[in-house]
C-alpha cells in the first residue's frame, strides 16, 4: 500500500457548519459521546442486516461491538465499533460534505439556532462534527465489510481534511479524539460511564469502556410482553424509576399509527410530593431507536402525569431533536396526546378490573387528576371518568365514579350533586343534606376544598349539571311515589307564610350587608338555619381556599355573597319570631348567633371574640329569666 496522502479542501457549508458547531453549539457538551456511540450503533445495525444477505467472509469472527478507551495522561478518547466500515470514498462523502445540504436556508436555520443557544448538533446531519466540540484534532481509521484497504481521515476542524492509506486495520471504524485543554474530562473512565449509562444505556449492542461492558439493561420495552417476566418488569421499573418498591400499575404498548410507539409506564406506590419531598420532576424518559433524546421529558406526558415513570420511544422522531424543538414539533405533540389518551384508558380500564386497587392509586395519585381536571381541557372528559368521591349511598371510605351516580339517579333528575365538608360526619351532622336524606336523593360528599374548584371547572357530566348543595335557589327532584312532594315536605306547624316573611325582613335588617337575602327554606328539615350561595360558580369551600390563599376581601366580597335560609318550622325560629316582640334587643342577638352558627356549619370565617361576647350576653339573658 502507498503511503499517499491526500489534503482536501472542506465543502464551503462544511466549513461554516464546522465554525457553527465549534463555537456555538456549547449546549450539553456531553452529547457528542452520545452522537458517536449511535453512529458507531447505526454502523454495526448495517453491517448486521448486510450480513443476512451477502454473507460477507472478511472478518466474519469479529463480535459485534462498541468499545471505547481513554487516556487521561495523554487526553484522548478512543471509540472503536466493528460494524460496516468504509471506503476512501465514502470517507470523503461523508466526512469531507453535508448530504442534503442544498437548501439555502440551511445554513441560516444552523446559525440562528447556535446564537439562540439551542442543542441542535445533528439535527442537520452534524452528527459527526459534534466531536470537534471538544477535539483538537480528530483522526478517523476505517475498513470497509468488503475487504478492500483500509483509510485514514484526519482533520484538526479547521479549512482542509486529509485522507491516506492505513494498513493493519479490521473491519469497522475507529475515531480518536486529542481532546482540547477545556475538555479533558473526556479522557477519564468514569466521566464516559456516567455519559453512556445517562444516554447510550440501551443500545441493543454492548459498549465497553476499558473492556468492561458498560450498558448492561436491556430495552425490554422493544420486546413483546409475553416474553418478558415479572421479575424482568420489576427490575426494569426499578432502573428506570430509580426505585426499591414494586409498581402498582404497569402499561406496556405498541402502535404503529398515527406514530410508531413503543412505550412502558410505571405508577409508583408512593407519592413523595404528599410526603414532603417537593415538586417531583417528569419520570419518563423519550428515545428514538433506544437513544436517549429528553430526559426526564417534560414534553411527553402533561405536567399533571409527573408522577408517572418509564419510556417512550418512537422511531419516527429525528433521532437528534433539540430540547427547544421538542417543544415546538408537531410529531411530539402528536405522540403527546396519543400516550396520554391510551395511559387515561388504561386507568379506566384497571378502574373496571378491580376497582378496591383503583381505590388504592386514586387516594395516593388522585391530586394529580384533579390538577388535570382543573388545567387541561384536552383530556377534561377522560379524566372526569377516573374522579372518585364518597356519596350517600356508599359506606363509608368508599368511592364511587360520576359513571356510577348517574346510573342511580332519579328518573326525573336532571342534576349531579355534591357537598364539601371536612369529613363525613360533619356533612351529614350539617344542614345541606337533611332534604336529601328524606327525600332519598345521593349527594357526593367532596371531602377536599380542591374538590369544589375541580367539579366547577369540570361543569358536567355526561350531560348532567354539577351542583353543589349549598347553592341558593336549589330544587331537587320529587320522590318517584309522590309527585307532590315539595308540599308535602313542608311541616304542618311552619310559622304562617305573613309572619315567615315578616320575620325574614326584619332578620335582614339585623344582618345588613352580611347577608344578600335571608328567606324561607324549602329544603331544612331539623335545622334552623343554613348559609346558600348566591354565586353559582363560588361554592363555600372554594371560598376557604381563597380566604387561605390570603385572597383580598374585596375579591371574596364579589365572589362570595350569599342567602341565609331559615327553617319556619323550627322551634327556635319560631321562639324568635314571639321573642322580637318581647325582647327586641335580646332577639338582635340570637339572630346574630344563627348566623354565625350557620357560617360555622359552611366552614366560613367568623369573628370569635365577637361570638364569645354575644354568647356571655345570651347565657346572662337566659339565666336571668330563670
Amino acid at each position: 500500500m502507498t503511503s499517499k496522502v491526500e489534503t482536501k479542501q472542506f465543502q464551503a457549508e462544511t466549513r461554516k457548519v464546522l465554525d457553527i458547531v465549534i463555537n456555538s453549539l456549547y449546549t450539553e457538551r456531553d452529547i457528542f459521546v452520545r452522537e458517536l456511540i449511535s453512529n458507531a450503533a447505526d454502523a454495526l445495525e448495517k453491517f448486521r442486516h448486510l450480513s443476512l444477505t451477502e454473507q460477507p467472509e472478511f472478518d466474519a469472527h469479529m463480535p459485534l461491538e462498541i468499545n471505547i478507551d481513554c487516556d487521561d495522561k495523554k487526553h484522548t478518547l478512543t471509540i472503536t465499533d466493528t460494524g460496516i466500515g468504509m471506503t476512501a470514498e465514502e470517507l470523503e462523502t461523508n466526512l469531507g460534505t453535508i448530504a442534503h445540504s442544498g437548501s439555502g436556508n440551511f445554513l441560516e436555520e444552523l446559525a440562528e439556532a447556535a446564537q439562540k443557544d439551542v442543542n441542535l448538533i445533528g439535527q442537520f446531519g452534524v452528527g459527526f462534527y459534534s466531536a470537534f466540540m471538544a477535539a483538537e484534532k480528530v483522526t478517523v481509521q476505517t475498513r470497509s465489510w468488503d475487504g478492500s484497504d483500509g483509510h485514514e481521515w484526519q482533520s484538526d476542524g479547521g479549512g482542509t481534511y486529509t485522507i491516506s492509506p492505513c494498513d493493519g486495520l479490521h473491519r469497522g471504524t475507529k475515531i480518536i479524539i486529542e481532546l482540547k485543554e477545556d475538555a479533558h474530562e473526556y479522557g477519564q473512565k468514569f466521566t464516559l460511564e456516567r455519559i453512556i449509562k445517562q444516554y447510550s444505556t440501551f443500545i441493543p449492542f454492548p459498549v465497553k469502556v476499558e473492556g468492561k461492558k458498560v450498558n448492561t439493561v436491556e430495552a425490554i420495552w422493544t420486546r413483546s410482553k409475553s416474553e418478558i417476566s415479572e421479575e424482568e418488569y420489576t427490575e426494569f421499573y426499578k432502573f428506570i424509576g430509580n426505585a426499591i418498591d414494586e409498581p402498582t400499575y404497569r402499561l406496556h404498548f405498541a402502535a404503529d399509527a398515527p406514530l410508531a410507539i413503543n412505550a412502558l409506564l410505571f405508577v409508583p406506590k408512593e407519592n413523595f410530593e404528599s410526603m414532603g419531598m417537593g415538586r417531583m420532576q417528569p419520570g419518563v424518559n423519550l428515545y428514538c431507536q433506544k437513544v436517549l433524546i429528553d430526559q426526564h421529558s417534560e414534553n411527553i406526558l402533561p405536567e399533571w402525569l409527573r408522577f408517572v415513570k418509564g419510556v417512550v420511544d418512537s422511531e419516527d422522531l429525528p433521532l437528534n431533536i433539540s430540547r427547544q424543538s421538542l417543544q415546538d414539533n408537531a410529531l411530539v405533540m402528536k405522540l403527546r396526546r396519543v400516550i396520554t389518551k391510551r395511559f387515561l384508558k388504561f386507568l379506566a380500564e384497571e378502574a373496571k378490573k378491580d376497582a378496591d386497587k383503583y381505590q388504592e392509586f386514586w387516594k395516593t395519585f388522585g391530586i394529580f387528576l384533579k390538577e388535570g381536571v382543573t388545567t387541561d381541557f384536552e383530556f377534561q372528559a377522560e379524566l372526569a371518568k377516573l374522579l372518585r368521591f364518597e356519596s350517600s349511598a356508599a359506606e363509608p371510605g368508599v368511592m364511587i365514579s360520576l359513571a356510577e351516580y348517574v346510573e342511580r339517579m332519579k328518573e326525573d333528575q336532571d342534576k349531579i350533586y355534591y357537598i364539601n365538608g371536612p369529613s363525613r360526619v360533619a356533612i351529614e351532622n350539617g344542614p345541606y343534606v337533611e332534604m336529601f336524606t328524606k327525600r332519598e336523593v345521593e349527594i357526593l360528599y367532596t371531602l377536599e376544598p380542591i374538590d369544589d374548584f375541580v367539579l366547577s371547572h369540570l361543569g358536567e357530566f355526561d350531560g348532567k349539571k354539577l351542583v353543589s348543595a349549598d347553592q341558593a335557589d336549589l330544587r331537587l327532584p320529587e320522590t318517584t311515589d309522590n309527585a307532590d312532594a315539595e308540599k308535602e315536605d313542608q311541616p304542618k306547624d311552619s310559622l304562617p307564610e305573613e309572619i315567615q316573611q315578616s320575620l325574614c325582613k326584619w332578620m335582614k335588617e339585623i344582618l345588613g350587608e352580611k347577608v344578600k337575602e335571608v328567606k324561607p327554606s324549602t329544603r331544612l328539615v331539623d335545622s334552623p338555619a343554613m348559609i346558600v350561595n348566591v354565586d353559582g360558580m363560588m361554592t363555600s369551600s372554594m371560598e376557604r381556599i381563597m380566604m387561605a390563599q390570603g385572597a383580598p376581601e374585596e375579591q371574596l366580597a364579589m365572589g362570595g355573597k350569599k342567602d341565609m335560609e331559615i327553617n319556619p318550622a323550627s322551634p327556635l325560629i319560631k321562639k324568635l319570631a314571639d321573642l322580637r316582640v318581647k325582647n327586641q334587643d335580646f332577639a338582635k342577638d340570637v339572630v346574630q348567633q344563627i348566623f354565625d352558627n350557620a357560617m360555622i356549619q359552611a366552614g366560613l370565617l367568623v369573628d370569635p371574640q365577637q361570638m364569645v361576647k354575644r354568647n356571655y350576653r345570651i347565657l346572662e339573658q337566659m339565666a336571668e329569666e330563670k
